[in-house]
């Protein structure tokens, strides 16, 4: 399905590339890293009869510019609040897909006033574990190597290896197809440079240390939805019964999916997202109701629990 054409933005002197199209509530869709705005090509349209949609490439990603900035989480939930207000946007849904699900939660945190609702999707930030290849994206000589793999003379015999082993069907290759785009991604150096930036503020070699662990309980002053795939072999879907067993109630783990459930299964994903929003008022900021709960601080211990207690549908 084709998604429509980029849209671009000058914000803080850095140009922004994003996607708009619809009408409705506001829905802003954050990918993941090394990802960019066409991995919600499956469900951008579908999603533009009930919404109007804003899919950005994040600084950094795909064709919004790649600056020595500022690639923290905190940055990216204020890069996205820029660009709403400059699109004249006020409030959101946010949705947010592994590394763009912290963004998302960081969003909700910081900007609670202009929040919604939020849907989680394979999302970091609600566990330590990822995959072995991310954390390797951290350790000293990671920039040589993945300059050395991406190189010319066969990168495209690697990428065509990748995306042949994502149409075989089985479980354990089916996001090899997206693992392939990022691999490619990466033979820009400045991208290579971008995500180096973005993994250095949120994990090291032993796994992901920033995470929203310790303020989940504050999900009780708006919806969230937190959807994963049950065959996620990036970040596990255990996590997605950590986050059953804070606040964050409505969770959906899908079978036959992996770390992309949107890619994998689109009309349940839009499905999911539409009855969500139609479900669930959107939350109303209120300061002395977020300053009680701060006071309280009356959060849920996550422990990591066996992840056959997760709800398939």
């Amino acid at each position: 399905m084709t998604s429509p054409e980029l849209q671009y933005v000058v914000v803080h002197g850095y140009r922004r590339a994003f996607r708009k199209v619809g009408s409705g509530p506001a829905l802003l869709l954050i990918h993941g890293m090394a990802c960019d705005s066409s991995t919600w090509d499956d469900v951008i349209a579908p999603l533009a009869e009930h919404f109007t949609v804003i899919a950005p490439d994040l600084l950094g990603h795909g064709d919004s510019d790649k600056p020595n900035g500022d690639y923290s989480i905190g940055g990216y939930a204020n890069g996205m609040r820029d660009l709403l207000t400059v699109l004249g946007i006020d409030k959101v849904t946010i949705v947010g897909h592994s590394f763009g699900g912290g963004v998302a939660m960081q969003f909700a945190y910081q900007f609670p006033e202009r929040t919604e609702r939020v849907v989680l999707v394979s999302s970091g930030g609600l566990g330590p574990e990822v995959t072995a290849f991310i954390r390797m994206l951290t350790l000293p000589g990671a920039p040589l190597v993945l300059a050395f793999a991406t190189a010319r003379a066969w990168r495209p015999f690697v990428a065509a290896g990748l995306r042949g082993l994502a149409s075989t069907g089985l479980s354990a290759t089916r996001d090899l197809g997206e693992v392939a785009r990022i691999y490619e991604s990466f033979a820009e150096p400045r991208s290579r440079a971008a995500v180096r930036r973005l993994t250095s503020h949120v994990l090291d070699w032993r796994g992901q240390y920033v995470t929203m662990t310790d303020r989940t309980y504050l999900a009780q002053l708006m919806p969230v939805l937190v959807v994963w795939g049950r065959d996620d072999r990036v970040i596990p879907a255990s996590h997605a019964v950590n986050a059953s067993h804070a606040s964050l109630t409505d969770v959906r783990v899908l079978a036959d999916s992996g770390h992309f459930p949107h890619k994998d299964h689109p009309e349940r994903f839009v499905e999911l997202i539409t009855e969500f929003v139609t479900e669930n008022p959107p939350a109303s900021y209120h300061r002395g109701r977020w300053r009680a709960m701060l006071r309280r601080g009356d959060q849920a211990v996550l422990t990591t629990v066996p992840d056959s207690s997760s709800p398939a549908i």
